[in-house]
C-alpha cells in the first residue's frame, strides 16, 4: 500500500503496503497496500506492524476495512471470465478511487503536520507523489497485469489439459486467479519499493531506510 510525508505505502512493502520531513506524522501503522514506517525524508514504509510507543490515530485507508478496496481490480481480473467485462472494469475504477483518496490523505496529514514549515508546499506533494506512484504501480496496473496472466494461462492449460465443460474451466480459473492474490503481493511490493528507491524516490531524498515492509494479508479468497 505507499503513503505519504510525513508517509508506503511504497515498498518497501516491499511495496506495499508507502517523504520530506524529519519528525514523523505519528506512529508508523499497518498500511495494507501501502507502507507503515516514516523514513528521514518522510514516506511511510509498510513493514505490517506497529511501533512502539503510543497509539497512532485510526488510519481510515489502512487500518480499517476500506484497505481491502485496494484489492478490488485483482479480485476483478480473478472473476473476468465469469462476469461482465464492465464489471471487470469498474473494479479498476474502485482500486484506483482507492489509491487516489489515499494519496490525499497523506497530502492533508502532511499539510497538518508541517503547517508552519517553510517547505509545507514540498511536503505535501511529495506526500501526495509518493503515496499515488507506489499505489498505482504496487495495488493497481502490476497486480491487476499479473492476474489477468494467470489467469489467462490458467484457462488455456485446463482447455488444453482437460475435458471440462466450459463454466468449470472458468470458475476453476477464478479459484487459481483468488487463490494467487495473497502470493504475489509481497514480491510485487518489494520490487515498487526498489524501483521507486531507486529512481523517483531519489529526487527527493527518500530513499528506502529500512527493511522492505509487506501489505496486510488480503481478504480470504472470495476477495
Amino acid at each position: 500500500m505507499l503513503a505519504a510525508p510525513g508517509v508506503r505505502g511504497g515498498p518497501g512493502q516491499g511495496g506495499r503496503s508507502l517523504a520530506l520531513i524529519r519528525a514523523p506524522l505519528a506512529a508508523p501503522r499497518p498500511g495494507p497496500r501501502g507502507r507503515d514506517s516514516l523514513t528521514e525524508a518522510g514516506v511511510w514504509r509498510g513493514s505490517g506492524r506497529r511501533a512502539m510507543g503510543p497509539p497512532a490515530e485510526t488510519d481510515l485507508y489502512r487500518d480499517t476495512w476500506a484497505r481491502y478496496l485496494g484489492y478490488a481490480n485483482e479480485i476483478g481480473e480473478s472473476f473476468r471470465a465469469i462476469v461482465p467485462i464492465s464489471l471487470v472494469w469498474a473494479s479498476y475504477g474502485v482500486a484506483t478511487t482507492y489509491v487516489t483518496a489515499d494519496a490525499i490523505d497523506k497530502g492533508k496529514k502532511a499539510a497538518v503536520a508541517h503547517e508552519y514549515d517553510a517547505g509545507k508546499t514540498t511536503r505535501v506533494v511529495v506526500a501526495v507523489v509518493d503515496t499515488f506512484v507506489w499505489q498505482a504501480l504496487a495495488s493497481v496496473a502490476i497486480p491487476g497485469f499479473t492476474i489477468n496472466r494467470i489467469c489467462a494461462a490458467s484457462l488455456y492449460l485446463l482447455g488444453t489439459m482437460t475435458h471440462w465443460p466450459l463454466p468449470i474451466r472458468n470458475w476453476m480459473t477464478t479459484a487459481i486467479g483468488l487463490s494467487a492474490i495473497p502470493i504475489i503481493i509481497k514480491p510485487i511490493d518489494r520490487s515498487v519499493d526498489f524501483l521507486m528507491d531507486s529512481s523517483l524516490r531519489k529526487l527527493y531524498g527518500a530513499e528506502e531506510k529500512h527493511p522492505s515492509s509487506s501489505k496486510a494479508a488480503p481478504p480470504p479468497p472470495h476477495g
